[in-house]
């Protein structure tokens, strides 16, 4: 399987939805944990990155590069 790699503020599907029933989250911090948040009702939550990438479908949007 191709390992995927994820930037902070990229947008990606998860295997199981949330409790709110959305299943869209945004990476807001990236390190040994990766917090994520629900794009449905706005809760964060963080996860182990091992966890993570086990956990994550696709990434839906890429984050946008600042040109400078």
């Amino acid at each position: 399987m191709e390992k995927l790699n994820f930037e902070l503020k990229d947008i990606v599907e998860m295997k199981k939805p949330h409790p709110c029933g959305a299943n869209r989250f945004q990476i807001i911090r990236m390190g040994m944990d990766i917090r994520i948040k629900c794009q449905g009702c706005g809760h964060s939550v963080m996860i182990p990155r091992r966890e993570f990438e086990r956990k994550v479908k696709r990434i839906i949007e890429k984050a946008e590069e600042s040109g400078e």
